[in-house]
């Protein structure tokens, strides 16, 4: 994860971006592993970690009636976690995780493991993927922050 870290901070840099993350099940984790890169407070804005519906509207912006239709744990939650974190704290590029990390708080249909990750840059259109990860709670986790990871340096190559 150290690598891709560290190549996020290249494309930021070099596209003079900065990122917020917005975390429900890895807790900060995302944040972690880019402000372990030293420099990071040239590119990292802030990362906001919300678990409760509360936090994630008081935080994010996410309205009640999305939380309250579809649950935390949807594409609609976390399209507007990474919208609304990018709206409120004025980066380039967000990203945002909700999921069942485990190894309690699972439904027939959201089983641990089960994970949404979004993106968005300034001024473009977030966009969602659904994960159903494998493991025990450390491995969806660790999944989770590869796969949001991945998909930052995705979003900064397109």
């Amino acid at each position: 994860m150290f690598a891709l870290g560290n190549t996020i901070a290249e494309l930021l840099i070099s596209h003079a971006q900065t990122i917020v993350t917005a975390e429900s099940c890895t807790g900060g984790w995302i944040a972690k592993v880019l402000t372990d890169i030293p420099g990071s407070s040239h590119w990292f804005e802030c990362g906001v970690v919300a678990y409760s519906y509360e936090a994630k509207e008081a935080l994010l912006g996410v309205h009640p009636q999305t939380l309250q239709r579809n649950g935390a744990v949807s594409e609609e939650t976390v399209v507007e976690m990474v919208s609304g974190a990018l709206a409120r704290y004025g980066a380039g590029v967000a990203v945002a995780v909700t999921g069942i990390a485990g190894p309690g708080g699972d439904t027939p249909d959201k089983p641990v493991g089960t994970v949404w990750i979004g993106w968005k840059r300034r001024g473009g259109y977030a966009r969602a993927e659904h994960f159903l990860f494998a493991g025990d709670r450390e491995a969806v986790r660790r999944q989770t922050v590869s796969a949001a990871l991945d998909g930052v340096r995705r979003i900064l190559t397109s």
